[in-house]
């Protein structure tokens, strides 16, 4: 757990880092002011969103290439006919394009869906949950996976991180400004070096802070793809799914960028909660239970 929350952080962080030394770069040498604010947010919007839209459509490829799923082209057997099929089938109930179906090897119970928009997707599975749940508690852990692509959670999650990150480098260098003036007497010196650490360690502190708040809206959205993934297979199903997870939960493999969409994440405990991508599953048991399902598609169910 405290190696999955440190590198999530650490990607982050260097990220952070750096736009800050690109922008500084663009400071120094090319003489851009970033004391001018409204300079300053064009800068940190077109660093901040940039990242966070390359990731997004490049998410298939890295999911892909980093798990080692592969696509079926050609079912090459029963279960695999019957995973297209039931994706294809909830694809059509939740009004989205057919999203490419994958097979990973990995011995936990887990499966993730990314990819840049609604029509253009993925669903991917790994052999541990084929071998370890039943094909109804299999049927409600893809239609979760199918809510979260009609949802439309990839996108919103990539412009969420981009205000985020937004945030965090306009605010870091307009209080370093703020700090760096003060300790220098108010003189116009421009950034010194004092400037400069400043602001390196306000972009970890903001990131931080920054990335708690990307973690709670992806416990957000589970409870939504929950939601989903009962319209799409049944409420029974749903929970039955869910418990076993419970039952055989265990340390994810799924790389960083695609961890937050997987079936269920790390547990943690006190302040850990706060960097979970998933709610515990108890939780999310006891919520789906007083849900109420009007039967219509994943999409307009949440």
């Amino acid at each position: 757990m405290l190696n999955r929350i440190f590198l999530f952080l650490a990607t982050n962080l260097a990220v952070l880092l750096l736009l800050g030394i690109v922008m500084s770069v663009l400071q120094g040498v090319f003489g851009v002011q970033l004391g001018n604010t409204g300079v300053l947010l064009v800068m940190a919007m077109l660093f901040g969103f940039g990242g966070s839209f390359v990731s997004l459509l490049m998410s298939k490829w890295m999911a892909k290439r980093s798990t080692g799923a592969m696509v079926i082209v050609e079912p090459r057997n029963e279960m695999e006919r019957w995973l297209v099929s039931t994706v294809q089938r909830q694809a059509q109930a939740a009004g989205i394009g057919m999203p490419e179906v994958a097979i990973y090897d990995a011995p936990e119970i887990n499966a993730f869906a990314t990819g840049a928009n609604r029509n253009n997707a993925l669903v991917a599975v790994s052999t541990g949950l084929l071998r370890s749940m039943s094909r109804d508690e299999a049927e409600a852990v893809l239609g979760h996976e199918v809510a979260h692509v009609a949802n439309g959670d990839m996108v919103t999650m990539a412009l969420l991180q981009g205000v985020l990150n937004t945030f965090v480098i306009v605010l870091a260098r307009v209080v370093g400004r703020a700090i760096d003036g003060y300790l220098s007497g108010g003189r116009n010196e421009g950034p010194g070096f004092a400037y400069y650490a400043i602001v390196f360690v306000l972009d970890m502190v903001f990131g931080l802070f920054a990335s708690m708040i990307a973690m709670w809206f992806s416990r957000h959205r589970e409870f939504r793809a929950d939601i989903g993934g009962a319209t799409l297979a049944g409420r029974e199903k749903m929970i039955a799914a869910l418990e076993r997870l419970k039952q055989n939960h265990g340390e994810s493999t799924l790389p960083q960028q695609v961890a937050a969409f997987g079936i269920s994440g790390a547990l943690g405990h006190g302040l850990k909660k706060l960097m979970m991508s998933h709610p515990p599953l108890e939780v999310r048991i006891a919520a789906l239970r007083n849900a109420k399902l009007d039967g219509k598609t994943a999409a307009a169910a949440v």
